[in-house]
């Protein structure tokens, strides 16, 4: 079986919830307090032994492949002014393994997993969405990696959503729990069902770790009304072929693809930030009373 060594991260999307910022700045660098909301991702990756990640990216996110080259001039300045913490955070984005494809249309999530397929070749890899940040004690990532040892086969993870919500997601009928750990064999997938019509309330988060069949699955996935390859019917046929697997998480996901989940996590991570939590959790204090 072979390792899991490269991850996917999609980021051509138009990011129109947050016009008019996203009209010059990619959406995926919005900052969380004060790092971009892609380096997360590109973390959790990292910490869960991705050695080599691509971002499949679009026209207006060379902000994204910016930030992750080497600024000389700045480095040179922090290194003259002895400001060697700064340095450190500026250097640190840059080692690492990066790749950046184009994907010349936004297609759908399953066109840009499907650009990256001469990246990939023929290993498992991840695929990690932009609009999901996740903690626990060990990466989501890993788990699904680990998950992968266990079978083999696809994993895509998954949590429970309140039943009342399932209509946002795409959630598994699963088949059977092979663990009880949370390890679901899929029976299938479907798409924004309405509460009433839900086989479960697990809902498909922005994690998947895929084997290579998939890109077989994806060349001939019919786009969808909108014109779109989507992800989710291609794994629904590779599920035909070999198991899909689902895994459960259950730690914390910050949802950033919305203004108000953005804003959310913003005050969340804000409270946990050394500089300034202090001096937030007073500002919250004194507005609080005159909500």
């Amino acid at each position: 079986m072979k390792p899991v060594r490269k991850a996917i991260i999609p980021a051509a999307g138009l990011g129109t919830r947050f016009l008019p910022a996203t009209k010059a700045l990619a959406k995926e660098m919005l900052p969380i307090v004060d790092t971009p909301a892609i380096e997360f991702i590109v973390r959790e990756a990292m910490a869960a032994g991705i050695e080599d990640i691509v971002v499949v990216d679009g026209k207006s996110k060379r902000s994204i492949e910016d930030y992750f080259d080497s600024n000389p001039e700045l480095e040179d300045n922090l290194r003259k002014k002895d400001k060697q913490k700064l340095l450190k955070l500026v250097e640190d984005t840059t080692d690492i393994n990066m790749y950046f494809i184009r994907q010349s249309h936004p297609n759908g999530l399953g066109d840009a997993v499907l650009t990256a397929k001469d990246f990939i070749g023929d290993e498992p890899f991840v695929v990690l969405l932009g609009d999901d940040l996740m903690q626990d004690k060990e990466p989501l990532t890993k788990q699904l990696i680990d998950r992968y040892g266990e079978t083999g086969e696809s994993t895509l993870a998954v949590m429970k959503v309140p039943h009342n919500q399932v209509s946002k997601y795409g959630v598994i009928d699963p088949a059977t729990k092979v663990k009880e750990d949370g390890l679901y064999r899929v029976k299938n997938f479907v798409e924004k069902p309405q509460p009433d019509d839900a086989p479960s309330d697990l809902a498909i988060i922005g994690r998947y770790l895929l084997t290579p069949e998939i890109f077989e699955e994806l060349e001939n996935t019919k786009p969808d009304k909108g014109g779109e390859i989507q992800l989710t019917d291609a794994i629904d046929s590779l599920n035909n072929r070999q198991h899909v697997y689902a895994h459960e998480f259950k730690g914390d996901r910050y949802d950033i693809g919305s203004k108000i989940g953005w804003l959310e996590t913003n005050i969340k991570f804000g409270l946990e930030h050394p500089e300034i939590k202090d001096q937030l959790r007073a500002y919250i204090k004194e507005l609080a009373p005159k909500l």
